[in-house]
C-alpha cells in the first residue's frame, strides 16, 4: 500500500510541474487530412491552467461528396520546455456526408485527439502552432468504425 502511495504521490508530483499554462483563448484553423476532413475553423478556450476545450468547425469535399462537421475535444496540456507544449484528451464529433448518388447521412464518431504545439507569446507574437492527430470511432453512416486525420493548426492567441 506504501508503495502504491508513493508512485501515485510522484506521478502527482510530476503531472503538476509538467502542466503546461494555457492561454485564455485562441482562434484559427486546423488543415490536414485523412478521414474527418480537409480544412477546420478552431476556436480553443481554456478552463483552467493546463486544460482546455477545443471547438473545430470542418468542412470537405469535392465534385462527388461534401462534409460538414462539428467537434468538440478536452485537453489536458503538459509542458516539454519552454513554449513547447503536449496536449491529449477525449472527444466527439457529429457530422453531416452527402454523395451525388446518395441525399446523405448523419454521423456520430467519439475518440480523441494526440498532438504537440509551439506558442510563439515569449518570442513576442501571439501565435500558437501546432501538429496533432485525432483517431475518432464513427457510429453511423456508411464508413462505421475507426477512422483518423492528422492536421497542422495554426491559431492567434487572445
Amino acid at each position: 500500500m506504501k508503495r502504491l502511495f508513493s508512485i501515485l504521490f510522484f506521478t502527482a508530483f510530476v503531472v503538476a510541474t509538467l502542466s503546461a499554462q494555457v492561454r485564455p483563448r485562441a482562434i484559427g484553423a486546423r488543415l490536414g487530412g485523412g478521414s474527418l476532413g480537409s480544412a477546420e475553423f478552431s476556436y480553443q478556450q481554456a478552463t483552467g491552467e493546463a486544460n482546455r476545450i477545443e471547438i473545430d468547425l470542418g468542412w470537405g469535399g469535392n465534385r462527388d461528396w461534401n462534409r460538414l462537421n462539428i467537434v468538440g475535444i478536452y485537453h489536458w496540456v503538459y509542458n516539454l520546455d519552454g513554449g513547447f507544449n503536449w496536449y491529449v484528451g477525449p472527444g466527439a464529433a457529429l457530422g453531416l456526408h452527402a454523395y451525388q448518388s446518395d441525399p446523405g447521412y448523419l454521423n456520430i464518431a467519439l475518440g480523441g485527439q494526440l498532438g504537440v504545439e509551439y506558442d510563439f507569446t515569449d518570442r513576442g507574437t501571439n501565435l500558437l502552432v501546432s501538429l496533432d492527430v485525432r483517431p475518432m470511432w464513427d457510429f453511423l453512416g456508411d464508413n462505421n468504425g475507426l477512422g483518423w486525420g492528422s492536421s497542422f493548426g495554426i491559431r492567434y492567441l487572445f
